[in-house]
């Protein structure tokens, strides 16, 4: 297998997508865009009657933007079948020029989702549907033959895929059979339950992803990690920017360039989508300076280093 290229490191922040907070989110998503931040993400949790669609809300945001890609993270798989899956993903990155990831997951909450009229699956038979929704996703792009799949839990035929590309897809497995589907079939590993990259989580899971992908003849580096994670930015820095179980709390621009640039060159970190302190979506005031301050340090310092490892050599 010939080396990977080195990718850049993409900054990000999630953001909540009540109804009520539409023209908020707008602004905050328009900001980020100017700002230059790569990524913007919702949640997708379409049983709430006071969220925004997640894929309505993905679309009307893409087209007021220019530069910035959005994503669901991660989508409701069981909810939204892979082959209109396939279709909507596909149309929003024929819209937004590419400007798309797609986020999936097995699906959790289950009695909220078989409340939609959804059947109820097992955990065995939910990470089964997840990895054949993300095959058939990716069958369904970039042109081709008419696709006929006769999978458990998909069955389609003499269906024409869309002459555009899939997206990257990136998951947020958690258990181990859920994670080898992400080495064998996807592009982007988001950890669950915002584990950063000392978490145990990461430690012991990354493996699962990296043997899976090997066995199928995938170099691992192919993959990325894309962390989810809560903090402050604060004006000095902290005695202390994790707490006393080792989570990352935040600290001052300095402290975080310094904790992301070792997140990146030492855990393989490939890039970070941020949240506010208490889960939520991040002020303007700290989305800016995440955006303006840390993005740009961690890259330059990270290219440093990269650049002084090279010239060793």
């Amino acid at each position: 297998m010939s080396p990977v290229p080195e990718q850049k490191v993409l900054f990000g922040f999630g953001a909540h997508s009540g109804v009520g907070q539409a023209p908020e989110l707008l602004r905050m998503v328009q900001q980020a865009d100017r700002d230059g931040l790569d990524t913007f993400s919702l949640s997708d949790h379409p049983f709430f009657g006071d969220r925004l669609d997640a894929y309505a809300a993905l679309g009307f945001l893409l087209g007021g933007t220019r530069n910035i890609a959005g994503f669901a993270n991660v989508t409701n798989v069981p909810t939204r079948p892979a082959p209109m899956l396939a279709r909507t993903v596909t149309s929003l990155s024929a819209l937004a020029g590419g400007r798309v990831v797609l986020g999936m997951g097995a699906g959790g909450l289950w009695d909220r989702i078989s409340d939609m009229g959804v059947p109820r699956l097992s955990p065995a038979e939910a990470v089964e549907a997840f990895e054949e929704a993300i095959v058939l996703v990716k069958k369904l792009a970039g042109g081709g033959p008419p696709v006929t799949h006769q999978g458990r839990h998909y069955r389609v035929r003499d269906i024409e895929p869309s002459p555009v590309a899939a997206p990257p897809v990136w998951t947020g497995s958690v258990g181990r059979k859920s994670l080898a589907v992400t080495g064998r079939v996807a592009d982007g590993w988001i950890p669950g339950h915002a584990a950063d990259w000392l978490s145990e989580r990461y430690r012991t899971s990354r493996p699962v992803i990296d043997e899976a992908a090997a066995s199928v003849g995938r170099d691992p580096a192919e993959i990325r990690t894309v962390f989810n994670f809560t903090g402050r930015i604060t004006d000095r820095p902290l005695p202390a920017p994790r707490d006393q179980d080792g989570r990352w709390t935040g600290g001052s621009v300095e402290q975080w360039v310094e904790e992301l640039t070792g997140a990146v060159l030492e855990h393989d970190a490939s890039g970070f989508t941020l949240f506010s302190a208490d889960g939520g979506t991040q002020d303007l005031v700290s989305l800016g300076r995440w955006a303006g301050d840390i993005a740009p340090a961690v890259r330059a310092a990270v290219a440093k280093e990269r650049g002084r490892g090279g010239e060793q050599k």
